[in-house]
C-alpha cells in the first residue's frame, strides 16, 4: 500500500509541474474547440498535432494528446445541443434530446448536465483505471509471443466486427494496414521490402505523414465538399446550473453511463461510440416514460455523455496493460510512445511510471478544467460555432503541410501526407473506415515478431498458437466473430421455415 501512494505522490509532482499543466491545459482547450467544431475530429486533431509532441519528453505529449481526446467528448455536446450538429462522432445521440431541450428554452441545463455528467463520469473513470491498470499488469506479463500474436488478430477482427460499415471492408483495410506497415527493410533479414527502389521508403512509411494525411488532409477535403448550413441556437442561454429535480432524473443515468462506457471502452473498435448509443438504449429501456425519449429528456443527454467520457478512460487500459490500442487514437498514441522510444506493454508502469502516474494525475486536473472551460465560456464556443469552414479549413491543411515537413525537413514526407490524404478522401466517399487500417498500420510490427518468435521457440510449428491456453482461447473468439453472421443468417432462414 506505501508504494500506492509513493505512486501516487510521484503522480502529483510530474502532473503539477507547470510545463505539464500547461500542456494539460493546452490539450483540454484544443480538445474541446475541436469538439466544439463540427466535421474535425480527435483523430484528426491529435494526427496533425503528433510532429508537435516530438520536441517535448513523452510524459508531457502523452498529458497533451490524452486532453485532446477526452476534452473532444466535452465540447462535441456543445454543436449537439446548440446546432443539432454532433462535432464529434460519440456525440450524435446527443442530437435527439440535447436539441430538442435547447428548443423547449432548456439549453443551459442541456450543456450544464453534460459537462457535470462528463466531470462525473471522467473523474470516476480514471479512479477505476488507476486501480485496475495495475494488478492487469501482471497478468500481462504472463503473455509471451503466441499470446501477442492471437491477441492482436482478435482485436483487429472485433474491430472489424464492430466497424460502422460493412465487415468485408474493415477487413480488407485491416490487411493493407498490415501490408503498409511491412514496407522498408525487414528487422531480421536486412532485406529491402515492397519500396519498388525509392530510397525513401527504406526506412518504411512514417506514422506522422500516413496519419495527418488520411484523417487530416481527408477529412478537410471531405468537409470542404460539404457544405455544412450551420444555424446557432440564437436564444440566450440561461441556467446553466441543472435544478434538484433534473440532478434525481439524470444522476441514475450518470452512473450506469460511467460503468458502461468505461468497460466498453476497453474493447477494440470504438467502445466511445457504441457505449453512448447502449447507454441511451438503457436508460430508454428503464425508463418509466420511454415515449418521452427523443422529445427532450435530460436523462437522454446526461447518460451518452456519460459513457463516452468514461470510454475514453477505459481505452487506456489495454494500451498501458498490453501495449495494444483499442481504437485509432489510441492507436496514435502508441505510435507517439514507440517514437519517444517508449514501448508500452505489462512493464511500462514499472519501467516508466511518471507517463502512467502522471498522464493519471493530469487527468483529474483536466476534468477540473473542463469543467471550468465548458461552462463560463459557452458563449465562446457560441462563436466558435460561427467560424466560416472555408477560412478554418484551409488553415489545417496548411497545419498539416507545415508538420509533415517539420518532422524529417522532407518534401518526400509532404508527399506522403497528400498522397495518403487523396486515399483519405476516396475512403470517405466510399464508406470505407481508415480506423482498421490504422490499427494494423500500427500493429503490423508487432504482429510480424510475435509470428516469427512464436515459430522459432515451436521449430516452426503452427501448434504452438492452439496449444497455449490464452492464444487458443483468442483464436477460438475470433474465428466465432468472423463465422458468426453466417450462423445468424442460417439460424433467421430455419427459423422463417418452421414459422
Amino acid at each position: 500500500m506505501s508504494g500506492f501512494f509513493e505512486n501516487l505522490a510521484l503522480g502529483c509532482q510530474v502532473a503539477f509541474s507547470a510545463a505539464n499543466l500547461l500542456y494539460c491545459f493546452v490539450g483540454v482547450f484544443i480538445g474541446t474547440l475541436i469538439g466544439v467544431l463540427p466535421g474535425i475530429g480527435p483523430v484528426g486533431t491529435i494526427s496533425m498535432l503528433l510532429p508537435v509532441t516530438f520536441g517535448i519528453n513523452p510524459t508531457s505529449a502523452i498529458i497533451m494528446l490524452a486532453g485532446i481526446y477526452y476534452g473532444a467528448q466535452y465540447g462535441g455536446s456543445t454543436s449537439s445541443i446548440l446546432v443539432n450538429i454532433p462535432g464529434e462522432v460519440t456525440s450524435v445521440i446527443t442530437c435527439l434530446d440535447g436539441y430538442q431541450m435547447a428548443r423547449q428554452g432548456r439549453a443551459g441545463p442541456a450543456l450544464g448536465m453534460a459537462a457535470f455528467g462528463s466531470f462525473i463520469a471522467g473523474t470516476i473513470g480514471t479512479i477505476i483505471l488507476m486501480f485496475v491498470a495495475q494488478p492487469l499488469s501482471a497478468i500481462g506479463v504472463k503473455f509471451g509471443p503466441p499470446e501477442y500474436f492471437s491477441l492482436i488478430i482478435l482485436a483487429l477482427t472485433l474491430l472489424s466486427y464492430l466497424a460502422h460499415g460493412s465487415a468485408v471492408k474493415a477487413i480488407i483495410m485491416a490487411i493493407l494496414g498490415i501490408g503498409l506497415s511491412q514496407i522498408g527493410i525487414d528487422v531480421v533479414t536486412g532485406r529491402v521490402r515492397f519500396t519498388f527502389g525509392i530510397i525513401d521508403l527504406e526506412d518504411g512509411l512514417g506514422l506522422a505523414p500516413v496519419f495527418m494525411g488520411l484523417f487530416g488532409v481527408g477529412e478537410v477535403l471531405v468537409n470542404l465538399e460539404e457544405s455544412l448550413n450551420i444555424e446557432v441556437f440564437k436564444a440566450k442561454i440561461k441556467g446553466l446550473l441543472p435544478n434538484l429535480r433534473d440532478w434525481k432524473e439524470s444522476i441514475g443515468a450518470i452512473i450506469r453511463g460511467t460503468f458502461l462506457g468505461f468497460f466498453l471502452g476497453v474493447l477494440p473498435g470504438g467502445g466511445a461510440i457504441i457505449s453512448t448509443f447502449v447507454s441511451y438504449a438503457l436508460e430508454k429501456k428503464l425508463s418509466k416514460r420511454p415515449e418521452k425519449f427523443g422529445t427532450g429528456v435530460i436523462e437522454g443527454v446526461a447518460g451518452p455523455e456519460s459513457a463516452n467520457n468514461a470510454a475514453s478512460s477505459g481505452a487506456f487500459i489495454p494500451l498501458f496493460v498490453l501495449g495494444l490500442p483499442s481504437n485509432a487514437i489510441t492507436a496514435l498514441f502508441l505510435g507517439a510512445l514507440i517514437i519517444h522510444g517508449v514501448h508500452p506493454g505489462p512493464f511500462l508502469i514499472n519501467k516508466h511510471p511518471e507517463i502512467f502516474w502522471g498522464t493519471i494525475m493530469s487527468m483529474y486536473i483536466g476534468n477540473v478544467l473542463l469543467l471550468v472551460l465548458n461552462l463560463p465560456l459557452i458563449g465562446l464556443w457560441v462563436k466558435v460555432l460561427k467560424i466560416p469552414y472555408k477560412i478554418l479549413f484551409p488553415f489545417l491543411l496548411l497545419l498539416c503541410i507545415i508538420g509533415s515537413y517539420s518532422i524529417n525537413t522532407s518534401k518526400f514526407d509532404v508527399l506522403i501526407m497528400l498522397i495518403f490524404g487523396i486515399i483519405g478522401y476516396l475512403f470517405k466517399k466510399f464508406n470505407y473506415e481508415p480506423a482498421p487500417l490504422v490499427m494494423a498500420f500500427v500493429l503490423g510490427p508487432i504482429l510480424e515478431n510475435s509470428l516469427r518468435q512464436s515459430l522459432l521457440i515451436s521449430g516452426g510449428s503452427m501448434l504452438i498458437f492452439l496449444t497455449k491456453p490464452i492464444s487458443a482461447a483468442c483464436l477460438i473468439i475470433a474465428l466465432l466473430i468472423l463465422i458468426s453472421p453466417i450462423l445468424l443468417r442460417k439460424i433467421r432462414r430455419m427459423r422463417a421455415k418452421i414459422g
